[in-house]
């Protein structure tokens, strides 16, 4: 794989990463709010389960947190290394030709 192609593989992963971490947030969000509308219902079994699906799920957002963080730096390292914004311009050049 060309050092292009591999960099552009990296930066589709990491918005992968992004939107995995925004759907997990979305959860949490909606974990919340049936707590809060439970308070008014009180069901036990929601009441009971739901906090430690709040506490996994949360943990699971740190953790892909971690992983995206990392792998972040290690795309823009790669990227720095390679001079890809270079190679992206050598390619349109010889594009056009």
């Amino acid at each position: 794989m060309d050092k292009l192609k591999k960099f552009d593989l990296m930066t589709k992963i990491a918005r992968e990463l992004e939107d995995v971490r925004n759907s997990f947030q979305a959860v949490l969000e909606k974990i919340g709010k049936i707590e809060v509308d439970n308070i008014e219902l009180g069901d036990k079994t929601i009441e009971s389960k739901l906090p430690d699906i709040y506490q996994e799920t949360a943990t699971q957002v740190d953790t892909i947190k971690d992983i995206l963080d990392a792998f972040l730096e290690k795309t823009e390292d790669f990227g720095d290394k390679n001079n890809v914004d270079k190679l992206r311009e050598q390619q349109e050049i010889n594009n056009l030709k």
